[in-house]
């Protein structure tokens, strides 16, 4: 599997107690709340160190990554700069800086948008389809490795339960795509 080199595995054991000591606090809440929060929080810091290891060799970070994915993946549909910062869960500052610095590099170009002249669309350039296609390509073999550890049905499982939390998260409908994220 590959990791972080300073990262070392969290103990599970561990982890249950912290949050068995946690769910005490609350007695309103599901028993496996606290649960979730600690595990998704753990889960969510690990998968961000991994994504980062895995794009040290691109120069890319993981907003410019997720960013330039977002616009190189829409396929027919037209990204502003708000849609962008809801895919790479950024402020509009933060998602602004990320943007410049993809159009800097030549990835990604800002161009008006012809049905409304105040809105400014976001599309990648041939170089950055081509960059997050290759980069893409590496990042899923790479996690599809260090996932042999579980079977099919449970990567099934899991991908059901990420896309409950984020839909859960933001207000959406797990159901419909389009709410997701």
């Amino acid at each position: 599997m590959s990791r972080p080199s300073d990262q070392d595995p969290l103990p599970p054991g561990e982890v249950d107690s912290a949050v068995d000591r946690l769910s005490q606090r609350s007695d309103d809440a599901e028993p496996t709340t606290a649960g979730i929060l600690v595990w998704a929080y753990i889960a969510g810091r690990q998968l961000d160190a991994w994504l980062a290891d895995a794009l040290a060799d691109t120069g890319l970070s993981t907003s410019d990554y997720g960013a330039l994915a977002a616009v190189a993946f829409a396929g027919d549909r037209s990204m502003t700069a708000g849609d962008l910062a809801r895919w790479v869960v950024q402020t509009s500052g933060g998602t602004t800086k990320t943007l410049q610095r993809l159009v800097d590099r030549g990835l990604v170009r800002r161009v008006s948008d012809t049905d409304d002249g105040r809105r400014t669309i976001v599309q990648p350039t041939a170089a950055g389809a081509r960059r997050a296609s290759s980069v893409a390509a590496s990042l899923v073999e790479r996690l599809d490795q260090d996932l042999d550890g579980l079977d099919a049905e449970s990567r099934d499982r899991l991908l059901a339960a990420l896309r409950d939390l984020s839909a859960n998260l933001t207000g959406g409908d797990p159901q419909d795509p389009q709410t997701v994220g």
